[in-house]
């Protein structure tokens, strides 16, 4: 089989030195750093330093020679650029072609998931070729050999076990799902509330309050996926409890750094310049409350973060606003 990988981000080239070992696979970065780094040295620098990535892997800054004559492509952009690059990718995709979103985002003002915008530019396929990675998947870990595991979902549930033969390893293991819906909402609200996370450590709260925020925020992208047509229990799963409770408590967290970051005073726009990556749940908070309120579901976590990242509360209110909500039954709006 031969990969495709549009995307040189950190994610992007873990997965592509995950099966360059055992199978053609090319490597496409839109920066040119990227591409002499990974060409010369065979270390993307920029994005993933310090780790050796195989010399069987190809990179190039050109989309056809990424793309020619592919079994397999996989999308690692921001979420917010997606639609762009595989707009201009499309005529250069295989009509044969699985397309692999691993994308964690809702475009801004579409309230799209990255599966549904794929769907929309790539008018020749059929929609079962299409499908989400999604788990607690933080890149240096997996690149450190440390084991893990995520969720590949496809409508159709063949198409996601070919998908999953190609990626499992002996320290990365990939379950198989037909929840295409479920993962990417998981995926997408966990960066949301992570970022919350980031305000708690910021501030210095202890364990209790990751707990009650963790949980609470599963029961908030559970509601809305569900509202969405996702099924319960794809939320306990690796897409959805797995991916929220590694983003808010991993230091490598990119979204829960912007909360600690913006608890310490930091302003976004100051956080933004001083990294390269692109820390998803910023975009994303204003994008899932336009998408949660198409289908009427309450996202007190969400709706909070968003308005840190307006500007409109500071960190120091969002607990106040949180602890302060009227009393609910725990399980309400759940379905059980």
């Amino acid at each position: 089989m031969r990969i495709g990988v549009i995307g040189a981000g950190a994610w992007g080239t873990t997965l592509a030195s995950l099966v360059a070992a055992r199978t053609e696979t090319r490597l496409w970065a839109r920066e040119l750093e990227v591409v002499e780094s990974v060409r010369d040295d065979h270390e993307n620098r920029p994005f993933l330093h310090g780790f050796r990535l195989p010399d069987e892997l190809t990179v190039t800054n050109e989309l056809d020679e990424a793309l020619d004559d592919v079994d397999v492509v996989v999308v690692a952009v921001p979420s917010q650029h997606l639609r762009a690059t595989i707009t201009a990718a499309r005529p250069l995709v295989p009509r044969r072609a699985t397309i692999v979103s691993v994308a964690k985002g809702i475009e801004l003002g579409t309230g799209r998931r990255m599966s549904q915008v794929l769907s929309e530019v790539l008018v020749d396929h059929r929609p079962d070729s299409i499908g989400v990675l999604s788990g607690p998947t933080l890149a240096r870990e997996i690149m450190g050999g440390q084991p893990a595991a995520t969720c590949i979902a496809f409508p159709d549930l063949a198409r996601a076990t070919v998908v999953q033969s190609l990626f499992m390893g002996d320290a990365f293991r990939v379950y198989t799902s037909d929840d295409v819906v479920g993962c990417e909402i998981g995926g997408a609200a966990k960066n949301v509330i992570a970022i919350a996370a980031g305000v708690a450590d910021g501030l210095g709260y202890g364990m209790n309050t990751k707990a009650a925020l963790i949980t609470r925020g599963l029961a908030e992208l559970t509601r809305l996926g569900v509202a969405l047509g996702g099924r319960p229990l794809t939320f306990l799963g690796l897409a959805g409890n797995g991916d929220l409770i590694a983003t808010c408590s991993s230091p490598y967290s990119r979204n829960r750094r912007v909360g600690e970051e913006l608890a310490r005073g930091r302003s976004l726009d100051d956080i933004a310049r001083a990294t390269q990556t692109v820390a998803e749940g910023i975009k994303t908070a204003p994008a899932l409350l336009e998408l949660a309120g198409t289908v009427g579901v309450d996202l007190p976590i969400s709706t909070t973060v968003d308005a840190v990242l307006r500007g409109d509360v500071s960190p120091l209110e969002v607990v106040p606003l949180l602890m302060q909500r009227s009393p609910k039954a725990e399980l309400q709006g759940l379905a059980v």
